[in-house]
């Protein structure tokens, strides 16, 4: 009974990271008009980020938001390399990892 009110928690889970999921479908076709040497440089560029953190907790927040602009890379680079588009329950999966 209190699984009907309340819901399932995993749903409830996968629900709090479906907003990732929709910004990487957002910023998919700005990072598939990137030339293969800009597309590797993100990674460069999220590191240089991440090395600016100053306290964990500003790296966690850097990392929630450098989240949906790496798996969009991540996607493109699969779609470059092995011609294949990873679907929005990988990326989801991925995210939840």
């Amino acid at each position: 009974m209190l699984k009907n009110l309340l819901g399932d928690p995993n749903t409830r889970k996968l629900k709090r990271f479906q907003p990732y999921v929709a910004e990487v479908n957002l910023l998919e076709e700005e990072i598939r008009e990137l030339s293969d040497d800009q597309l590797r440089g993100k990674t460069a560029e999220f590191k240089q980020q991440l090395e600016k953190a100053t306290t964990d907790q500003v790296r966690d927040d850097l990392l929630d938001e450098l989240l949906p602009e790496a798996f969009a890379v991540v996607r493109e680079a699969g779609r470059r390399v092995l011609g294949m588009r990873h679907f929005d329950v990988q990326l989801l999966g991925g995210i939840v990892l």
